[in-house]
């Protein structure tokens, strides 16, 4: 089965609603904590310097992606970012994803959301820091979802899981939107000697 075209857009639609504000100055504190530069963790999360300065001052909305790739070089889940946001929703390209809760449990935490994947586009996910993982139930339609490079395929009342630290993918098989909920399991990264 081929994928379908990334979008019919001509950019990635901005993550959040409202409350981007609060998230550039979440950011601007954990990387201060993790005690690098603007220009190392644009380097380090692959995203223009101007994006993520943009960011910081509140002046720019980010997409799902600049979100995760961020994310995934600090070594925090993405509500580590989205503390005081907001919106509980985020979007991408073809993926609408509603917070329900966040567990902490010793060195793990663990994000649980309502997710729906309108049918026609795949959303491309980069990968997140070392240890991730996912965990979809699928409650309506047929969705393909996992690794970029070996995707999985879940039917009503299927569950798949796959280690996140890879690139990955969502989409929609059929013209029938995917209603499922999405578990992220984050182990807490390493601490640096």
């Amino acid at each position: 089965m081929s994928a379908r075209p990334a979008t019919a857009r001509s950019s990635p639609p901005p993550a959040l609603e409202t409350g981007a504000e609060h998230v550039g100055v979440r950011l601007r504190q954990l990387r201060e904590q993790a005690g690098i530069s603007l220009s190392e963790l644009a380097r380090r999360a692959g995203v223009g310097k101007a994006t993520l300065s943009g960011l910081e001052n509140g002046t720019r909305n980010p997409t799902l992606d600049t979100l995760w790739s961020v994310t995934a070089a600090l070594g925090v889940p993405i509500t580590a970012l989205l503390a005081g946001a907001q919106a509980g929703t985020v979007r991408g390209t073809a993926v609408e994803a509603t917070l329900l809760q966040v567990f902490d449990d010793a060195e793990v935490t663990y994000e649980l959301y309502r997710m729906v994947v309108p049918p026609g586009a795949t959303q491309s996910s980069p990968a997140h820091h070392t240890g991730v993982t996912e965990h979809i139930t699928v409650f309506d339609g047929v969705l393909r979802a996992g690794p970029a490079d070996a995707p999985l395929t879940a039917h009503p009342g299927d569950h798949i899981s796959w280690p996140s630290d890879v690139p990955h993918l969502y989409e929609a098989i059929g013209d029938i939107p995917v209603h499922a909920s999405l578990l992220i399991r984050y182990p807490q990264p390493p601490t640096p000697r």
